[in-house]
């Protein structure tokens, strides 16, 4: 059990918690969500201990071993895979090296002897000797194969760390594990995983995602942070949205009700006050009307952008033909011989974990990169706008928000993008912020106000979702979804992939997988089983 009493946390003159009160029971996964700025991270700092309240105490059950997400992904870099999976058990780890320097003696002592004894009894209390094997299931679980688990981190890409440091915090059986962001990075098969893992856990989990479907799979409770308060939910996220509204319309209805008995109380007043024989009815009347309180019904701080894709012009029966397209980078064969044609009413996701290929193939159709073998060719009708995963370099000048959109805007007028970035969350003079100074999901609503003023017919999106909060995800979903034009777009959020694609698309090493399907109905075809089947038994091989 973890408890947070009273907990205030003040940053100058601004509480960002206020007397928070909140119990965090044995065997329920709990969803913290709340808007950007809410404090989400940083309550999990404080539970953590990295951050110390202004006011109030956090309360663990003793003897319970808390574990939590890192995020430094340089860290461990000297450290073996396998050893850092390790030291999320810090305890368990310290024994292993004080075991290997006894034992690692010429002049081997009583004393040493007996310290080795006590070492290898607690060593056996921590299940030390399955350490190694459990965390070789977490690795291979998560996706990392057995050949990378001796390497060290240094030797790895970022991708990977990040599901190296999640198998650290899964080690061990911790009492308490909180989880900021873990399905950031992850393919689709390592969250199929990792919810299988937290459905299975029997301890305490706090998770704080913007993966809607991942939320409604794993939890069973949902902590909603708005207006410094944490205010407790039992199901998970649907249940949270569900409840949350017909709370705020139930006490709209009960304040329509009140206020039409006020209006009732005030006309008797009115008319029978200077009344005698009706005198004592008013003067009840009044105090009735006293006792009368209205419900003070907050917004909610959570804010919506207005995402709206209206194409120009509209598209035609031919959209786009790709015939043998192949392309190698760094010595590595990432497309090969890749062919399709679009429709006028698909909307492709392109699933999988090759990432890179799909990249590649945006990158390629979007005019960035040149194919090595092969062809494209895009309908007359068809008008392009490509939102890339990597938008590093497009804000690496000093120009404003709306001199960045000016170019690409029909009118020029910064009246006309302004309206578009008010629409987007931009309001008033956060138009005139430097490019060069924006956070990731300011970078991606930018982004996505270009988009709509191009107006094309094809979109192409890499990873939208990336550095977005659970409204602005909300917001683009249903966006797409109206959409009338031809999408391709790649995501790790589930529900997003399942209410927009009609047509799924995967790049394998065994060529392109293309079903004019849905998601779920996609993951749950023959097709993936025997996809499922074939990994299965190469792991197997590689045991």
């Amino acid at each position: 059990m973890i408890q947070a009493c009273d907990v205030t946390l003040r940053l100058g003159k601004k509480a960002l918690f206020e007397d928070v009160n909140i119990k965090f029971t044995e065997g329920n996964c709990y969803g913290l969500i709340g808007a950007n700025g809410a404090g989400k991270s940083t309550f999990l700092k404080i539970l953590t201990g990295e951050i110390e309240p202004s006011k109030g105490e956090v309360i663990i059950t003793p003897g319970q071993r808390l574990s939590f997400l890192k995020q430094d992904h340089f860290q461990y870099d000297d450290y073996s895979v396998q050893d850092t999976v390790i030291m999320g058990n810090e305890r368990l780890y310290q024994i292993m090296k004080e075991k290997e320097v006894i034992y690692a003696k010429e002049d081997f002592t009583d004393e040493d002897g007996i310290k080795a004894s006590q070492l290898e009894e607690e060593f056996a209390n921590l299940n030390g000797w399955e350490a190694e094997s459990d965390a070789a299931t977490l690795l291979n679980g998560l996706g990392i194969p057995t050949e990378l688990h001796f390497k060290t981190m240094k030797e790895l890409p970022a991708s990977d760390k990040v599901k190296i440091l999640l198998a650290q915090a899964l080690f061990g059986n911790p009492d308490i594990l909180l989880l900021d962001e873990p399905t950031n990075h992850l393919d689709l098969d390592a969250i199929r995983w990792l919810e299988e893992f937290l459905i299975n856990f029997d301890n305490t989990v706090i998770v704080v995602s913007h993966d809607r479907y991942f939320l409604n799979k794993v939890c069973t409770h949902i902590a909603d942070i708005d207006y410094a308060k944490i205010q407790l939910y039992a199901g998970n996220y649907d249940f949270w949205y569900e409840s949350s509204q017909l709370m705020i319309k139930q006490m709209k209805e009960a304040n329509k009700k009140k206020e039409e008995k006020i209006k009732e109380l005030q006309e008797f007043i009115q008319r029978f006050s200077a009344n005698a024989s009706k005198s004592k009815q008013a003067t009840s009347r009044k105090r009735a009307l006293e006792k009368i309180e209205l419900d003070d019904i907050k917004p909610s701080s959570r804010k919506y952008p207005y995402i709206d894709f209206r194409p120009e012009r509209e598209i035609g029966n031919e959209v786009l033909t790709v015939e043998h397209l192949s392309k190698t980078i760094d010595g590595v064969k990432v497309l090969d011989d890749i062919s399709f044609i679009l429709g006028r009413e698909d909307k492709v996701a392109f699933v999988g974990s090759d990432t890179i290929a799909t990249t590649t193939l945006f990158q390629i159709l979007a005019g960035e990169m040149e194919p090595d073998e092969g062809s494209y060719k895009w309908g007359v009708t068809t008008s392009l706008s490509y939102f890339p995963k990597d938008n590093t370099k497009l804000f690496s000048g000093t120009e404003t928000i709306v001199d960045f959109l000016m170019p690409f805007s029909p009118e020029k007028d910064p009246t006309y993008v302004r309206g578009f970035l008010g629409r987007m969350l931009f309001p008033g003079e956060d138009g005139v912020k430097k490019v060069n100074v924006l956070s990731g999901g300011e970078r991606v609503r930018v982004m996505l106000s270009k988009m709509m003023i191009l107006g094309s017919n094809i979109l192409i999106l890499d990873e939208p979702t990336n550095h977005l909060d659970m409204e602005s995800i909300t917001a683009l979903n249903n966006g797409l979804i109206k959409f009338p034009g031809v999408v391709l777009f790649t995501s790790q959020d589930h529900q997003f992939i399942q209410t927009i694609a009609n047509r799924i698309m995967e790049i394998t090493a065994g060529g392109l997988i293309d079903k004019i399907t849905t998601y779920d109905e996609y993951l749950d075809s023959d097709e993936m089983a025997r996809k499922r089947q074939m990994l299965s038994v190469q792991k197997e091989e590689e045991d």
